[in-house]
């Protein structure tokens, strides 16, 4: 019987399941590695059958009042110079006439935060180190040298998970790396940007920039091939060293983003990755969003994926409170068809070519009727 249980990562798919537990009575705690609330990161979509899980949740106004509202976009040229612009998509969100809502990360974050009972435990500054399988409970073991028993493990940790890595053996099979870095950082708007996005690629680098909701702060997306060199995780100096070398030639307002780049606390470095595991689950320990299925930024869908994973998991456990392996088994039958085919538009995406109805099904491929229902 499950009765408590403990989430690693404070991120969106960590705080919506904690949400959906909550409601459904289990005692809930969430651990967090970073020692607060976590602020920064890039703009994000809640789209398709998403917007109908932050409906369920009594969230969607809220969500709709703090979309990014940006107006159009310009493609400049390596010296800065606009090239191009369109006022009727966002490299970010896509079109901007569409049913989407656009939000920073950390807003969306914020607010399941804000959604969350009291009866949610919240732990920052800590993370697990090591697990062990006690009959019918999971002994965790803390960095903080605090040693607790839970009835299930959740790992909520995103696409380099360590709970992932301390739990299941295949993880060299399963992280497929895309062979390209994304850092995200965070600048004072010294450019006075306004509800507008600046874009620009080339071989070396290709950059995204845009205000945040006041409009006083720039976040400031640089991607770049990995070329088989790769940058230890944690060694900052090291990320933010390879961002500025990857940027160098790139003129307009570049070399003043990277000077600001070195300043910043709000500093992200990934090399970006999908995650195809056999079986998101093993014992007491399961995984949800990008730590069980990342498909990565170019599918535009991790957000929506992490929200519907979330619910579905939540359900199907309060369905077989008694029952782990019922519980997992519907949680995979019901998601994996809808991760899979975002997960392979992500080769489309690449390629440049993406029919019609795949982003269609995309948005609408899975069926929560029921669930909504039993929320409602």
């Amino acid at each position: 019987m499950i009765r408590n249980v403990l989430i690693s990562g404070a991120g969106v798919a960590g705080l919506a399941l904690a949400y959906w537990l909550d409601k459904a009575g289990f005692e809930t705690t969430i651990v967090e590695v970073n020692p607060a609330f976590r602020r920064g990161g890039q703009a994000i979509d809640i789209r398709g059958v998403a917007l109908d899980v932050v409906k369920a949740m009594g969230l969607l106004d809220k969500a709709d009042a703090l979309r990014t509202r940006n107006r159009g976009m310009s493609m400049l040229d390596k010296n800065g110079e606009e090239t191009e612009r369109t006022e009727e998509r966002t490299f970010s969100a896509g079109r901007l006439d569409s049913d989407d809502i656009e939000l920073f990360r950390d807003d969306l974050c914020e607010l399941l935060m804000g959604a969350l009972s009291e009866r949610v435990t919240m732990v920052y500054g800590d993370s697990i180190t090591a697990l062990a399988e006690q009959g019918d409970q999971v002994e965790v073991s803390f960095a903080s040298g605090n040693r607790r028993v839970f009835d299930l493990v959740v790992g909520a940790d995103g696409v380099y998970s360590r709970t992932r890595k301390l739990w299941f053996n295949d993880e060299a099979s399963v992280v497929n790396n895309l062979g390209v870095v994304l850092a995200l950082f965070t600048t004072p708007n010294f450019i006075d940007l306004q509800h507008w996005q600046l874009i620009h690629r080339s071989e070396t680098a290709g950059y995204v920039v845009y205000p945040s909701l006041d409009q006083k702060e720039l976040r400031v997306s640089v991607g770049f091939a990995t070329e088989g060199v790769g940058v230890p995780r944690g060694d900052v100096a090291a990320q933010k060293a390879m961002v500025a070398s990857k940027c160098e030639g790139l003129g307009g307002d570049v070399p003043a983003f990277v000077q600001a780049m070195q300043c910043t606390d709000q500093f992200y470095y990934n090399e970006l990755a999908q995650i195809r595991m056999p079986a998101w689950s093993k014992g007491r320990v399961v995984l949800v969003g990008d730590a069980a299925h990342c498909a990565s930024p170019f599918s535009g869908q991790g957000t929506s994926l992490a929200l519907v994973g979330a619910l579905v998991l939540a359900r199907e456990l309060a369905r077989h409170p008694d029952n782990l392996d019922a519980a997992f088994a519907a949680y995979e039958e019901r998601m994996r068809p809808y991760v899979l085919m975002n997960q392979d538009m992500v080769d489309l995406t690449r390629r440049g070519h993406i029919p019609d109805d795949v982003l269609t099904r995309s948005k609408f491929g899975i069926d929560l009727g029921d669930l909504l229902q039993e929320v409602a």
